[in-house]
């Protein structure tokens, strides 16, 4: 790895930042904001710099297709980064078996065993913390957080989540995944893709309930 400027180390450690505190890397809006640059092409700029460098790799057409490569997970081992955006690892490292979730029915558990396609054994280190189950995405709600449709959503259950936390919430008959702000007793969940709405409800709302926070993704490549 070549060596980096100051500069360049300040937005990598806002990008490990990010992924260890969120699970997800920051936008280059968010990124500009952070470092007082006057425009994202400022930030693109530098990351471009990170990519030539070889710690990070950049997906295009995504606002967090930031990818940390191995080179820059020394001080973050075990914790999940977009870099667990691979196929299921080699069978060494096999570890921990986490059953998939395809479409939920309206109304039942989640983890109802008619719900459950299939499992996989994937290594434990891709994850930020432990997750109990991979969730297939569905739909493009989640695009520029590199959340794609067809995608394995791993998560923990958890019925809390912080502000910028990806969780997956039970809307009535549905289960979505955003990002989750809540202000008072108002609580949003975000869209990735300003083609789909935000969703605003209220803390006391029966409809709602969070099923738990996102804590990695694999992408299963066929």
């Amino acid at each position: 790895m070549l060596k980096l400027t100051a500069r360049q180390e300040q937005i990598l450690n806002l990008i490990k930042d990010a992924i260890q505190n969120t699970g997800f890397p920051p936008t280059r809006a968010e990124i500009a904001t952070e470092l007082g640059f006057r425009s994202t092409n400022a930030a693109e700029e530098h990351l471009q710099a990170l990519a030539r460098k070889g710690v990070i790799e950049i997906a295009p057409g995504t606002s967090r297709g930031i990818r940390l490569l191995d080179s820059a997970l020394s001080n973050i081992k075990g914790k999940f980064s977009s870099g667990a955006q691979l196929a299921l690892p080699h069978p060494a490292l096999m570890q921990l078996s986490l059953p998939l979730v395809g479409r939920v029915a309206a109304g039942s558990p989640i983890l109802a065993q008619e719900h459950i396609d299939t499992s996989y054994q994937v290594d434990p280190a891709l994850f930020s913390a432990i997750p109990d189950y991979l969730l297939k995405v569905r739909g493009m709600s989640m695009r520029d957080a590199g959340i794609l449709d067809g995608d394995l959503l791993a998560v923990k259950k958890s019925s809390e989540a912080k502000n910028g936390q990806i969780v997956i919430a039970r809307m009535g008959d549905d289960v979505t995944v955003k990002r989750y702000k809540k202000s008072g007793n108002m609580i949003e969940l975000l869209a990735e893709n300003p083609d789909y709405p935000n969703i605003k409800i209220t803390e006391q709302d029966e409809d709602f309930s969070l099923e738990g926070l996102a804590v990695g993704l694999v992408r299963a490549w066929t």
